[in-house]
């Protein structure tokens, strides 16, 4: 596997990154894997050249980075390894376990090296926008991860432009460690981010980072799962434009002779927006699939065929209600 530079920044990744929220403890949800589960699928990532490891201590509240963590060390040396895992969401029931706020970044980094077993991660993320903290403050703790060596790199996930913007603002206004990622959701029924955030990430030198490239898996099957009936996000998907693009990506599937899900890998590995898909996977051969359709080569009348029926749609974001997409212009 060839590896590629991560923005602007000198790190090499693999041009995929295991989404790792379903490994943990399934007491969390059902669908999660515990350890035992989870262990051949984190070998099967490194033996495929996998070296870009996404985690989130709010994954099995914490369970996610010592089953990742830890295995993945047991596995590889340290220095092979890209970890990221995230920061912002509730981990207990105190009202300071939360947010954006120094408090928090500070405590939460401790606890996430400590439960991973690591001194360092390479990309701290935070997993939204934090309305009740100043960016300022934010940005201050970030940067102080970073200068006590505990943090290589920042990024941060799931917000408005705007609100990206004005952070790397606040960082570059006070001196302070800027972001050099934003993790997005991104797939060839979700492309909203292609009017301002992927602009903005390219001209700045940042590395985008997509989930969901199977839009919550309905592109690789349209009726629901165990994990998709608790997903709050799989509301978003399955009006009929939806449903006519999933059907054409299995027409274009057929053609190529392999699965739905090859063809929404390929359509995002052939993107002329630069960006690196977060994959799930709870078996192995969701692995094999994925790094095929990073080689499967899409035509430029296939890509237009595939995206075609697309229309804009309300922008995912934590900060408002989850609800099912409607065109804005109908």
């Amino acid at each position: 596997m060839d590896y590629i530079r991560f923005g602007s920044t000198g790190l090499k990744v693999s041009p995929l990154c295991l989404g790792t929220m379903s490994m943990g403890n399934s007491a969390w949800k059902s669908w999660v894997l515990d350890e035992p589960a989870s262990i051949p699928i984190l070998r099967q990532a490194l033996d495929l050249g996998i070296n870009f490891f996404d985690m989130a201590d709010w994954y099995s509240i914490g369970r996610n980075e010592e089953v990742v963590g830890r295995n993945l060390l047991k596995m590889s040396a340290r220095e092979n390894l890209v970890l990221a895992t995230k920061v912002f969401y509730p981990m207990s029931g105190d009202a300071n376990d939360r947010g954006l706020s120094r408090q928090h970044i500070l405590r939460s980094i401790d606890r996430s090296l400590t439960r991973m077993g690591t001194d360092y991660v390479d990309l701290y993320v935070i997993h939204a926008f934090d309305p009740e903290t100043p960016a300022e403050e934010t940005m201050e703790a970030l940067h102080e991860t970073v200068r006590a060596g505990k943090v290589r790199y920042l990024g941060a996930s799931t917000m408005y432009t705007w609100q990206f913007a004005t952070m790397n603002h606040a960082a570059e206004r006070l001196g302070l460690t800027r972001f050099v990622n934003m993790q997005c959701q991104y797939n060839v029924l979700y492309r909203e981010e292609e009017r301002e955030m992927f602009p903005y990430c390219l001209n700045e030198g940042i590395a985008v980072t997509t989930f969901s490239p199977l839009a919550r898996g309905f592109l690789a099957r349209e009726q629901r799962t165990i994990r998709t009936s608790e997903d709050a996000y799989q509301d978003f998907y399955g009006d009929e434009i939806d449903r006519e693009i999933a059907r054409r990506v299995r027409e274009v599937a057929q053609r190529h002779g392999v699965s739905a899900a090859h063809v929404g890998m390929a359509w995002l590995a052939g993107n002329s927006r630069p960006n690196i898909p977060i994959v799930g996977a709870s078996k192995t051969a969701h692995l094999d699939v994925a790094v095929q359709g990073l080689s499967l080569k899409l035509g430029a009348e296939e890509r237009t065929f595939l995206e075609a029926p697309y229309r804009p749609r309300d922008e995912i974001n934590d900060q408002q209600p989850l609800r099912r997409p409607r065109a804005l212009n109908p």
